[in-house]
């Protein structure tokens, strides 16, 4: 059976599901205001792979959420699924975070975009179709009322950015799925059984998370 670990700690939410054949048996996940990733993804491992009832020698890969997101989280998440991978002699998986998010919605037409708060206006974005085709590349984008003009289908936005967004895109075919905020290992199990798959792995000992944070940089006026 393929069995693997999915883990997700790129937001607030703390997550980490088991899926066997992509399907999830196990999600444990908790999103707090104050980061606790730290002190809880190694217990939500050790709480999944017994809940499933499996051991870690019967994971055949480990996948990542690999960002945008935050920082630290994307440092915690990587750093243990390395871990795991150069003990257990798996491969390691990165799954696209913001697909993870778009995952969530369930729509029959038009377009997810999902969005990530940044800091400000600022927001890491893409565009899926309703079957998670990318339509536009993650962008690291301040948001104006001039955003997502190009498209005319109906757009789904999902992700922690609702509250600061939605005051700035009024157009009629903008939708705001309030109840999605954050990823979820939960979507991850079908997205990494895809790649297992495929045996698109990534390198373990030179993979870097997808920071995205270049936009923020800023250069003296002098």
């Amino acid at each position: 059976m393929n069995y693997i670990l999915n883990i997700e700690t790129t937001t607030k939410n703390c997550s980490v599901s088991i899926a066997k054949e992509g399907k999830t048996l196990v999600c444990n996940e908790i999103a707090e205001e104050g980061y606790s990733h730290a002190e809880r993804l190694h217990v939500f491992i050790e709480e999944s792979i017994a809940a499933a009832g499996i051991t870690y020698r019967d994971l055949v890969a480990i996948a990542v959420s690999q960002g945008p997101g935050s920082y630290t989280g994307l440092r915690i998440g990587v750093s243990a699924a390395k871990g795991l991978c150069f003990a257990l002699g798996i491969p390691l998986i990165a799954v696209d975070t913001l697909q993870a998010l778009a995952a969530q919605a369930s729509v029959a037409s038009g377009l997810i975009v999902p969005m990530l708060d940044a800091r400000r206006m600022e927001v890491y974005s893409a565009v899926f179709t309703a079957d998670l085709e990318s339509k536009r590349a993650i962008l690291a984008e301040v948001i104006t009322e001039d955003s997502f003009q190009e498209f005319d289908e109906t757009l789904y936005f999902v992700g922690d950015c609702a509250e600061k967004c939605k005051e700035v895109l009024t157009q009629s075919n903008f939708v705001f799925l309030e109840n999605i905020k954050y990823p979820s290992a939960n979507q991850m199990s079908a997205l990494s059984y895809q790649k297992y798959l495929k045996e698109n792995f990534v390198d373990v000992a030179y993979f870097e998370p997808y920071y995205l944070k270049d936009f923020m940089i800023t250069t003296s006026k002098k």
